[in-house]
């Protein structure tokens, strides 16, 4: 009896936590696609972590599917939306005279408030996008493109940017979405250039640079968000918080690929 009565109790002080955690959220977006509760996110996240494990074991029985086809169109159609992205992160905060030091969230339904809610929901759905990199590496039998850093980023740009959209659509998460979008637009540049086939290999010699571009962003992440650590700014530091450790986290990851990918290959090269 004392166990259910306790059980009782912690279903109902986690229904009362959740149902005002729900509460909290900006009403502007409450009846946008995905918006209302996390439960369609989290549904996406567990098929996205299910295709993980079991795709490459249900492809190691057949053959790899051929989608040159698909690929090129869909890699051209992100640098466009990456380029819609970027454009309205940069002219909305323009017009909207946002500060780099320092900017709350505007919740009101002022028309540049509402441009910036909407393209922070757009960021938010690219990144479900573009769980599609993960599935197509799958169908077409690349297992090592589809690492723990491939894993962590996708899945966790989807967790990041619902509470980010649900709770801050705007203010300073703009400058992440904003940097990150420019970033997009040259590496799925590269992968719909490196799609279209091996004849313009020599002209893509510069891949390594596209990861020291990612590298760069994420330590612009970390030294903007740690000045407005330091700062008074009405903008909840939780967030702050969070972009300031997950950014560490993926300096980390990019800067281990990025060692073992170029730095050591190149050692192990000279010494052969």
């Amino acid at each position: 009896m004392t166990y259910v009565w306790m059980m009782e109790q912690v279903m109902h002080n986690f229904s009362a936590a959740y149902a005002a955690a729900l509460a909290r959220g900006d009403p502007r977006v409450e009846e946008w696609l995905l918006m209302k509760s996390p439960v369609p996110a989290a549904i996406i996240c567990v098929l996205y972590l299910v295709t993980v494990w079991l795709g490459p074991r249900i492809m190691s029985h057949c053959e790899p599917v051929r989608l040159k086809w698909l690929i090129i169109p869909y890699n051209f159609a992100l640098v466009l939306l990456s380029a819609y992205m970027f454009y309205e992160f940069l002219m909305t905060s323009i017009l909207a005279n946002y500060s780099y030091r320092c900017q709350p969230v505007d919740y009101s339904t002022a028309p540049l408030a509402m441009r910036m809610a909407s393209v922070c929901w757009w960021f938010f759905f690219s990144k479900v996008i573009e769980l599609l990199d993960t599935v197509f590496f799958i169908l077409r039998k690349k297992p090592e493109q589809v690492t723990f850093l491939h894993v962590y980023h996708h899945f966790s740009m989807i967790v990041n940017w619902w509470l980010g959209v649900k709770y801050v659509a705007g203010g300073q998460s703009f400058f992440v979405a904003m940097l990150n979008s420019f970033v997009h637009i040259i590496m799925y540049m590269y992968y719909g250039l490196a799609a279209l086939g091996p004849h313009l290999q020599p002209y893509l010699w510069w891949k390594r640079y596209l990861t020291r571009l990612q590298l760069i962003q994420f330590f612009a992440f970390l030294v903007h968000t740690g000045y407005n650590l330091s700062i008074e700014c009405d903008y909840p530091q939780g967030f702050n918080k969070a972009v300031f450790a997950y950014a560490i986290s993926l300096i980390l990851l990019f800067g281990n690929f990025y060692y073992q990918t170029y730095t050591l290959k190149k050692r192990q090269k000279k010494e052969a």
